[in-house]
């Protein structure tokens, strides 16, 4: 892959996030950054670095719907959008939807005992939603397609972190544009999202991400280019240990059982002071060791008057 790669500035604690371009038989961008003027400042002047003006643009692929990576299409106006048709959502952000998205958060909330002030305060999301771009997709992508202009660029579904997440996979070089399946140096979190046909039951988003580790260690992949950081080399020992890792942080959360039974305490004597700085983070994190320990018979849950109770097995 001719891959040039472009540091975008962020607000988030994550820090700085990657951009790449890729020239194939079309000139892609993938991913555009948060909707920033800073990023939008050094977007163009990657773009200009790389030997291109940003109408030279022909395509903005993106890894996932995320602020801090799908801000910038509307930088492009010339350009096609193309990604998970859960984007779109996202991007268009119609009455219907944004209805849809509090009614699911405020229910799952709910669920786990979090208060209506803290409710409250975690639905107002006006700020972040600021920060997406506004173009909707003019082609989505599936699991398998090979991205227009990049013959053997074959697009994988790799939910988890989001439940638009895709990565995408040069075989013949071993090359991988990842979003942020798989970071350097932190884990990512597996967020609470509402599913991709906007009804049903939410999806566990921590089993979805293990199960997309995984599926990356079976890929044969030699450079992983991320959404973040530095570039990953050693994919099969970074996927062990973080799956490690995250098996030890739930049985912690097993221990805690003994005297808390909801995600919201659960969540306050795992993170304590920093659940009032990211609460959603924080609740999405809990929720998903809960999923695991779940799923893999260490605890048993059930609602009681509208709330959702964890026990040991």
């Amino acid at each position: 892959m001719n891959i040039h790669k472009i540091v975008l500035p962020t607000p988030y604690a994550i820090g700085d996030v990657n951009a790449f371009l890729v020239k194939g038989d079309a000139l892609t961008l993938f991913d555009a950054g948060p909707k920033t003027e800073e990023a939008y400042v050094a977007l163009q002047h990657g773009i200009r670095e790389a030997g291109y003006d940003m109408q030279d643009i022909e395509q903005v692929v993106l890894t996932h719907h995320h602020p801090d990576h799908a801000g910038w299409v509307d930088a492009f106006p010339k350009a096609d959008v193309l990604g998970h048709r859960y984007v779109d959502y996202w991007m268009r952000q119609t009455a219907d939807f944004l209805q849809y998205r509090e009614s699911f958060y405020r229910r799952e909330l709910e669920q786990e005992n979090v208060p209506q002030e803290d409710i409250a305060r975690i639905l107002d999301a006006r700020g972040e939603l600021e920060l997406f771009g506004t173009r909707p997709l003019t082609q989505f992508i599936n699991d398998g397609d090979e991205v227009p202009g990049h013959p053997n660029l074959i697009a994988h579904e790799t939910l988890g972190h989001a439940q638009s997440h895709f990565m995408f996979v040069e075989e013949h070089t071993g090359q991988a544009i990842g979003g942020d399946l798989l970071l350097e140096k932190v884990a990512s979190n597996p967020l609470v999202e509402p599913p991709v046909d906007l009804q049903g039951d939410r999806p566990k988003s921590l089993l979805q991400y293990n199960a997309s580790l995984k599926k990356l260690q079976q890929m044969n992949i030699a450079t992983l280019y991320t959404g973040h950081g530095e570039a990953v080399t050693e994919i099969n020992s970074l996927v062990t240990a973080r799956l490690a890792r995250q098996h030890e942080r739930a049985m912690y959360v097993l221990q805690l059982m003994a005297e808390h039974h909801n995600v919201y305490d659960l969540t306050k004597a795992l993170f304590g002071k920093t659940y009032a700085k990211q609460p959603g983070l924080t609740l999405s994190e809990t929720l998903g060791q809960l999923d695991y320990l779940v799923e893999e018979g260490y605890a048993r849950s059930e609602m009681q008057n509208g709330v959702e109770i964890y026990r040991q097995a």
